[in-house]
């Protein structure tokens, strides 16, 4: 197992260094594989520095499309080496979303898929700065635009321009979004990102001979990165179906295996279940939201490996807690990475509470963000340097946190977060509500699913509301990311406020679950 090598915290290591490193140690070992690509480190590297040298020129922001693939590692390295920040994007993200990340980063060069070009094209002339755009997965039919092929071909001979010189110097922007529904731009430094690759390879037990299979529907920065600082093999399993993760793990002799908590319970409600098997993993890890205990439980007993949880955010680049494969505590989400400290803090008074007491959870480590993008300051880290989640949970007296509950709005469907303002949003465009509310509702799979509560227009009044709930429900999910897509929908007399205005989520939600425990599809 690796250990929290403290000469690759100090100033002068960056983000593309990384690279750089694991590529001069073993430069024939293989860092990617997927069914059609297989890179080693030095390959990685020579393509990161053609990255590099075909955005010499550029100077800003970069966006880049986080797709499981070759070509995201290319282009996430390549851009810091060129100087430039990274602004990751979500390729399941809607146009609207799209051009508000570009138009607030400010982002000048952007590698996205056909589909988010297809989404970003009716705001290009609203984008001025955006003045390449590069597409990933396809060539290019749009003028003004290249492929990525096309894009690396281009690229000039001469040595790659030197990027940022100290770990202090903003080396990645990721957008989420707050309990408002407006997208947060979490302003990482390179030394935010390196010391949490360190502290992934450390909790996940990495190193340069561990293989991980990447079951994962987006290429995630920490797995990027920790198996590079390790100098681990990383193999990309872009089939949704759970058993496609359990043949490659085996092909390639994988030790650990990671996913998402909606594919493990797919996984564990399998029928093929039974005739499956891991020959050489010694760990399941899932992350995102929440595992169900009778998930990795099932699995568990079924694989005889222990199924992990972690804990993370944007904020904290993105790792804090992670289970420990030796001992796993089940329904927790593990210990504080080293480096890191939590707290469990009254939620009123802002005192420190002893173990087993719920509050809400506290962190602070060398991976906790500069700020947010536009921001001075951030409010939700003190002067102490304790960053607040947002969420409530409780310590127990060896370490280990468990999360009961969230106080922000906002939660998670397959590993993404929703906000219900901005899907209320587009509800209440629609000229049949009136007014409008959207909670989480349980699932078996998903984690929690949009429900939509609706006040009708006094012109629409029926007595069967049916078709108009189903031509609101498509009206909407047209207009949001798929993970935003309203499962559930009702329609109430009134939607219960403060005298502000506000919604009181937590009544609707304790109402739709207690009025609603089978509730049918939205159509």
């Amino acid at each position: 197992m690796p250990h929290a090598d403290k000469h690759l915290l100090p100033d002068r290591v960056t983000v593309d260094e990384l690279l750089r490193r694991a590529a001069a140690k073993d430069p024939d070992r293989v860092a990617i594989v997927t069914e059609r690509h297989r890179l080693t480190f030095a390959e990685l590297n020579a393509a990161a520095d053609r990255c590099a040298a075909a955005l010499s020129g550029t100077d800003g922001a970069v966006g880049l499309a986080m797709v499981l693939d070759p070509a995201f590692a290319t282009a996430y390295y390549g851009i810091p080496r060129s100087g430039n920040v990274v602004v990751t994007m979500n390729p399941m993200l809607r146009g609207h979303t799209l051009e508000y990340i570009c138009r607030t980063a400010e982002v000048r060069t952007a590698f996205v898929t056909s589909a988010m070009l297809e989404e970003l094209a009716p705001a290009l002339d609203r984008l001025p700065q955006l003045s390449t755009i590069v597409v990933l997965d396809s060539p290019s039919h749009l003028p003004g635009t290249l492929s990525f092929d096309a894009f690396m071909d281009a690229a000039p001979t001469h040595p790659v321009t030197p990027g940022p010189t100290t770990a202090d110097e903003l080396a990645c922007i990721q957008f989420t979004s707050g309990s408002t529904g407006a997208p947060k731009g979490v302003m990482l430094s390179h030394r935010n990102v390196v010391a949490n690759a360190v502290q992934v390879a450390v909790a996940h037990g990495l190193d340069d001979s561990a293989v991980t299979v990447n079951h994962i529907p987006g290429y995630h920065l920490m797995h990027l990165n920790s198996a590079v600082y390790a100098g681990a093999t990383q193999v990309l399993c872009r089939d949704a179906d759970p058993a496609t993760s359990i043949e490659l793990a085996n092909r390639y002799k994988a030790d650990r295996l990671y996913s998402l908590p909606v594919r493990l319970a797919r996984l564990a409600a399998d029928a093929r279940l039974p005739e499956l098997r891991l020959e050489t993993v010694q760990a399941v890890l899932s992350g995102g939201s929440a595992l169900p205990g009778g998930v990795a439980t099932t699995l568990t007993e079924h694989f005889g490996v222990p199924v992990l949880q972690g804990y993370g955010m944007a904020e904290t680049s993105p790792l804090t807690h992670c289970d420990r494969i030796d001992r796993p505590k089940w329904d927790s989400v593990g210990y504080p990475v080293t480096g890191t400290e939590c707290r469990v803090v009254d939620v009123e008074h802002r005192t420190a509470l002893p173990f087993r007491e719920k509050g809400e959870v506290q962190v602070r480590g060398p991976q906790l963000m500069l700020g947010y993008l536009g921001r001075e300051h951030a409010a939700e880290i003190d002067e102490d340097g304790w960053f607040s989640t947002g969420d409530i949970g409780l310590i127990d007296p060896e370490g280990a946190l468990f999360l009961t509950d969230r106080i922000k709005d906002v939660f998670k469907c397959d590993n993404e977060l929703v906000s219900p303002t901005e899907v209320e949003r587009v509800l209440v465009s629609h000229p049949l509500v009136a007014d409008c509310a959207v909670v989480d509702f349980p699932d078996r799979f998903s984690g929690a699913v949009p429900f939509g509560l609706v006040v009708l227009a006094p012109s629409y009044q029926v007595a069967d509301p049916t078709g108009a709930l189903d031509e609101i429900v498509a009206y909407a999910n047209a207009k949001v990311a798929v993970f935003q897509r309203l499962r559930h929908i009702r329609a109430v007399p009134e939607i219960p406020r403060t005298a502000t205005g506000k919604i009181q989520r937590r009544t609707l939600r304790e109402q739709v679950r207690a009025d609603y425990p089978m509730p049918p599809a939205a159509r």
